[in-house]
């Protein structure tokens, strides 16, 4: 029976992704874009927590949703697909609105919190991009689209972007990105002097 071929193939990134996304050297430009994209949720969730219509009632998000699932008589309704209209819509008659504006408001002061702080970027970009997302399927530009575009960029460069923050720390001691964990470390560095030992010991003796 023929064996069969387990080579792998690895393509590697071009110069400029590499710079870009891998070399801690460019993490001050992924500090702008985090103040930037922080600020952003976390500003517009300090203005929603003090506010009774998202923290009390979910008024202020039912009405969001009743105003996306419009269809109106002459041009586009506000959101495009109907799986999505109907959604929201399901949403709506279960008066989920009352927990999920809670969740919304929540979610906002976390994401903003992480990305200025720089604790786990990436996934707190992965929700900030998910909200977006979600934003514009209702029809809301705004500055939905800048967010969502800078939230994947900091996905992207998520080995580096916290790397001015506490990702500096807190990512190493995962294992991840920046060599093995402390505990792992230290067992290479062990494995590999007993190995120069051994070779050592089986040099023949001239």
């Amino acid at each position: 029976m023929a064996g069969t071929n387990n080579r792998t193939t690895l393509i590697t990134d071009p110069p400029i992704a590499q710079l870009l996304f891998n070399d801690t050297r460019l993490s001050w430009l992924w500090l702008i874009a985090r103040l930037y994209v922080g600020y952003s949720w976390l500003s517009s969730g300090l203005g929603k927590v003090t506010n009774p219509a998202w923290m009390e009632t979910g008024e202020a998000l039912r009405g969001f949703w009743t105003a996306a699932v419009q269809i109106p008589a002459q041009g586009r309704p506000p959101v495009t697909f109907d799986w999505y209209r109907d959604f929201l819509t399901f949403l709506l008659n279960g008066g989920h609105y009352v927990w999920f504006a809670k969740l919304i408001v929540f979610g906002e002061l976390a994401i903003g919190t992480a990305l200025i702080l720089g604790a786990f970027v990436g996934i707190a970009a992965f929700f900030g991009a998910f909200m977006n997302w979600n934003f514009l399927m209702a029809g809301s530009a705004s500055v939905n689209p800048i967010l969502f575009t800078l939230s994947i960029l900091l996905i992207l460069a998520w080995k580096t972007a916290g790397y001015i923050g506490l990702d500096r720390w807190l990512l190493p001691r995962l294992g991840t990105p920046w060599g093995p964990n402390i505990v792992t470390r230290r067992e290479v560095e062990e494995a590999s002097t007993q190995e120069d030992r051994d070779k050592e010991k089986r040099r023949p003796v001239a």
